[in-house]
């Protein structure tokens, strides 16, 4: 199969500063790197890039520390209802040049998680901590049973989302929360899941993982497969696990990894972003220098 060839994009208008932005270490909110004017280089352009590229699930495969929880955060700032009217995040940037996506900001129902946390020894603790974040999730829409859009079995199954939730509840909680915020806001749901795979490294480590993968797959099919409230999702991780363990059943799935053409520029820094980070500072004169320490990743 052909890969599909990436989007081409129009040129961001970088902002006009007397002095070089902070630069902030270890931000992965999109929202206070942009408030507080901490040092970034634009990559809304992904928004457009995905948008359009139309796939159902898009797993993104990228190693530590090349921005994937940022423009994860990114994503959920521009989409996601609970931000509608804030479009002044993304103004100065490359994506709200374009009037029909500025139309598109704040109108989705979006559901964020990270499994980023879940690192036990064990497959009951890792369990529970997915599950306890999958509550955190319900937590927030706790103005749903009220909403006169669910049924009494519902609301009983609503309230039985816990930590210690038995698996038919768990496996089948991300699907009925699209269901649920679909209902209430009158579309699909775009959902967000970060580190993916870091359940499944821990498992592979500490030995449970044919328990791990038994519960993902089930969860992952539930959530990504056979949702029809689901309008599109983004999955990152640093690994891409077989697909004969989890992925059995996502015949859905676009999967982009460092080799891929698709996304990539929107995840790390190219040369010319760089070389302008450099010149922001003042540091021109160092280009030589750090194209010699730095030839690319491997």
């Amino acid at each position: 199969m052909a890969r599909k060839k990436s989007i081409p994009r129009k040129k961001s208008i970088p902002r006009k500063k007397s002095i070089p932005r902070t630069v902030g270490i270890g931000h992965q909110d999109f929202e206070t790197v942009i408030t507080k004017d901490i040092f970034y280089i634009d990559k809304t352009s992904f928004i457009r890039e995905w948008w359009e590229n139309e796939d159902c699930v898009t797993l993104i495969a990228r190693p530590r520390r090349f921005g994937k929880t940022l423009n994860m955060s990114m994503v959920e700032k521009f989409f996601s209802i609970d931000f509608a009217g804030k479009g002044e995040l993304f103004e100065g940037l490359a994506i709200w040049q374009e009037e029909a996506y500025r139309q598109l900001q704040g109108t989705c129902p979006v559901i964020s998680l990270s499994f980023a946390n879940v690192k036990e020894s064990s497959f009951p603790k890792a369990r529970k901590q997915m599950c306890h974040i999958i509550t955190n999730l319900y937590n927030r829409y706790d103005f749903l049973p009220g909403s006169g859009l669910l049924n009494e079995n519902e609301k009983e199954i609503y309230r039985k989302v816990s930590a210690e939730m038995e698996d038919y509840i768990a496996v089948n909680s991300l699907n009925a929360l699209s269901d649920y915020l679909s209902r209430y806001y009158g579309k699909k749901v775009i959902i967000l899941l970060d580190e993916y795979d870091t359940p499944m490294q821990e498992a592979f480590v500490n030995g449970y993982w044919k328990e791990m993968t038994t519960f993902i797959r089930s969860l992952f099919n539930a959530t990504f497969k056979t949702n029809p409230y689901l309008e599109r999702a983004v999955m990152t991780g640093i690994t891409r696990i077989s697909k004969e363990s989890i992925f059995s059943d996502l015949n859905n799935l676009t999967v982009v990894t460092s080799t891929s053409e698709a996304y990539a520029d929107s995840f790390g820094f190219t040369e010319q972003e760089v070389f302008a980070a450099l010149d922001e500072y003042g540091m021109s004169d160092k280009k030589d220098d750090v194209k010699r320490w730095y030839d690319g990743f491997t």
